[in-house]
């Protein structure tokens, strides 16, 4: 299955929040097919990455390594200018963003935890960062099929929350879903060929959720190679029809 249907040649993809976990994951398994010519691979530090510099090392120049802090402007205002003046569009961009208890942020268990500054950190990271993204890289997605893919999470579902807790994480990534599925309208509208995706990619043993795995059984806790594979089945599955939607790693739909 094509990764971008109806995509007459090889995508340019960009992976944010590549150096790690299920970003770095990504931008392996988008390096082994033959219908991608380039990754970007973007994080705050992706120039000192050594896994990146590995990959880019064993695929001939295919993987750029791009430092980013997706929470400054200036910063993606930079990143864009510099895809743009390497390549004319972009097909395919993931964003892996996502900060569960670090850089500030807390995975608060009751009302009395809450703090201003870290529910901003929050927000920054797993709000305001993607939709910035997409904000900044639209000029090169315009033209041609292209999908921009967000990983949320199960647990920003409004109509899934039964057992509370983690009030900025789940707010923040609610907010995330309404802010993708805002943007979803006017891409529409602009690129009736584009897509928006929210994905769920389970519970990935990477560092976000290391400080939680120990009640989560042995099957249900994905390594970041299978969960990056998961998202890339979706996108290739999900066109411009689904565009605006919430799906599982497992293909199933996920109520808002």
């Amino acid at each position: 299955m094509t990764l971008i249907a109806n995509l007459q040649h090889p995508a340019n993809v960009l992976v944010c929040g590549a150096s790690q976990g299920i970003g770095l994951a990504l931008c392996e398994a988008l390096l082994a097919r033959d219908d991608v010519a380039t990754v970007w691979a973007v994080s705050r530090q992706a120039s000192a990455s050594v896994a990146l510099a590995t990959l880019a090392a064993a695929h001939g120049g295919r993987l750029v390594a791009f430092d980013c802090d997706a929470r400054r402007e200036q910063s993606l205002a930079e990143l864009a200018r510099e895809v743009g003046h390497q390549c004319a569009n972009l097909h395919l961009v993931i964003s892996t963003l996502g900060i569960l208890q670090q850089d500030g942020a807390k995975a608060e268990k009751a009302l009395a935890q809450l703090d201003l500054e870290r529910m901003q950190a929050t927000f920054s990271t797993n709000a305001f960062a993607p939709i910035l993204l997409l904000k900044h890289l639209l000029p090169l997605l315009r033209k041609q099929p292209c999908t921009f893919a967000a990983l949320s999470a199960r647990v920003g579902s409004i109509g899934d929350n039964r057992l509370g807790g983690w009030y900025s994480y789940r707010a923040s990534k609610a907010a995330l879903n309404q802010l993708m599925r805002t943007a979803s309208i006017e891409l529409k509208r602009l690129n009736p060929a584009s897509t928006v995706l929210l994905l769920h990619p389970g519970t990935t043993d990477t560092r976000l959720s290391a400080p939680f795995q120990a009640n989560v059984p042995v099957e249900q806790l994905f390594q970041p190679a299978y969960a990056a594979q998961c998202m890339l089945e979706q996108v290739a599955r999900h066109g411009a029809a689904d565009s605006g939607n919430f799906w599982a790693w497992d293909g199933q739909p996920i109520p808002w």
